[in-house]
């Protein structure tokens, strides 16, 4: 059964209003590529921001050349007033990936990391970024709003950026962010890195709170520093974290000597387990989304769990009886459901239902990706109606629009049930 190759990316950049003092808390939204964006104090009263694009090689096409396999793309960063009328600044640029094997263009561990730095007056900005690839002629983009801070008072603190790695080459300190800002948290330490700007010598406490979707502190401690005049780099790792599945947000708060709040700064970030794929973040949903799969029994009892740890646990515990190598962290089994299920919301979903909940996203989580779609939309005689063809299977299925909203509903004529009901990889 072919199976649907799908980046399912979040981005957890700031879509905000300027009356909300928060601009990192954000509404996820699924492209291609993960971004992030990071302010540092830059010269003469302006502020450094940093831009990265971190694009993962599965989403975007190789071709075979001579020496192996090489994928194109073009990114764009524009950068517009508030109000989205004003174009402020725009960097393009064209960028190259060479893997000389084709499991490395497939394999969802390895990514290309672009970055690039504007140097911008502090506020609030719109910013648009984009990814177009030079093979296939796809194109994604993503647009958000950022505040971007002001630096210019003493004291204060720069973003938070979280760190995938950092190593030290020829006596300076390399970091190579984590853009997607997923955690493994049953296995990484959440590492962090910011700048404290200073324009004397003293003492700060930086308090470090890491808050759930249900804004309950669920990790808090506190880190002594020495600062000189000027700019002050700090990091920090938390580690033997025991977080559950899902969204959560660091908060870093600066407090100088005399219990004053002198900085603060919030980065969002999805706690992941071992195994698990990306795009899970909602434990309670990717349960129920599971009926296409698990029997009742099995879905009762990880629903009777004692607790959200122990639902998790369970959860993940389903899967490994899927896996037919369970010392690798990639599960392939359950990383095809999921992207099913992403696809079928991505395009089935409907004014009153969530796309896994169709019957063409039943049909599709079950079965996989049809071998051929024979569309009619716009029929004069008949309402619109769609045929799925199944070679393997030797079977058709009859998807038709009663209501001419795109509630495509499954023909009675040509059922799912019996054997047909049986999840395919």
């Amino acid at each position: 059964m072919k199976k649907i190759i799908l980046s399912a990316i979040l981005i957890f950049t700031g879509i905000s209003t300027p009356q909300s003092d928060d601009y990192s808390e954000t509404p996820v939204n699924r492209v291609k590529y993960y971004q992030d964006f990071i302010g540092f104090k830059g010269a003469k009263g302006k502020t450094r921001l940093d831009v990265y694009l971190q694009v993962p090689y599965d989403a975007v096409q190789f071709i075979k050349t001579g020496q192996g396999f090489e994928a194109s793309y073009s990114l764009t960063v524009s950068i517009f007033d508030e109000s989205k009328e004003n174009l402020i600044t725009e960097k393009i640029w064209n960028e190259k990936i060479i893997a000389i094997s084709y499991e490395q263009t497939t394999s969802p561990d390895n990514f290309n990391l672009s970055h690039r730095s504007f140097e911008i007056s502090p506020g609030v900005y719109s910013f648009k970024t984009s990814l177009l690839d030079k093979d296939s002629k796809n194109e994604y983009s993503s647009e958000n709003t950022f505040l971007v801070k002001d630096f210019n008072s003493s004291p204060s603190m720069s973003d938070v950026m979280l760190i995938s790695k950092k190593t030290i080459v020829e006596g300076n300190t390399k970091i190579i962010p984590n853009v997607s800002r997923n955690i493994v948290s049953d296995r990484d330490e959440l590492s962090a890195f910011f700048e404290i700007y200073s324009d004397t010598s003293t003492s700060f406490t930086v308090n470090y709170e890491i808050i759930d979707e249900k804004d309950n502190v669920v990790y808090d401690s506190a880190q002594k520093v020495e600062v000189k005049s000027g700019n002050n780099q700090v990091f920090n790792a938390i580690d033997s974290l025991t977080l559950n599945l899902g969204n959560y947000l660091l908060r870093v708060s600066l407090i100088s000597s005399d219990g004053k709040l002198s900085g603060l700064s919030k980065k969002s970030f999805v706690s992941r387990w071992f195994g698990v794929p990306n795009s899970i973040t909602d434990l309670d949903k990717s349960v129920d989304q599971l009926i296409y799969i698990a029997n009742p029994e099995d879905l009762d009892y990880i629903n009777a769990s004692d607790g959200r740890l122990e639902k998790a646990k369970r959860f993940v515990a389903f899967w490994k009886k899927y896996d037919s190598n369970p010392a690798d962290e990639y599960n392939p089994v359950f990383n095809e459901y999921f992207n099913r299920i992403a696809y079928a919301n991505e395009n089935f979903t409907t004014y009153s239902l969530e796309g896994w909940r169709s019957d063409r996203g039943m049909v599709l989580v079950i079965l996989g990706v049809p071998d051929n779609i024979d569309r009619h939309p716009f029929e004069y005689y008949a309402k619109p109606y769609e045929v799925w063809q199944y070679y393997s299977l030797n079977r058709s299925f009859l998807f038709v629009d009663n209501s001419g909203f795109g509630d495509y509903r499954l023909s009675p004529d040509t059922p799912l049930y019996g054997d047909l009901y049986r999840f395919r990889y």
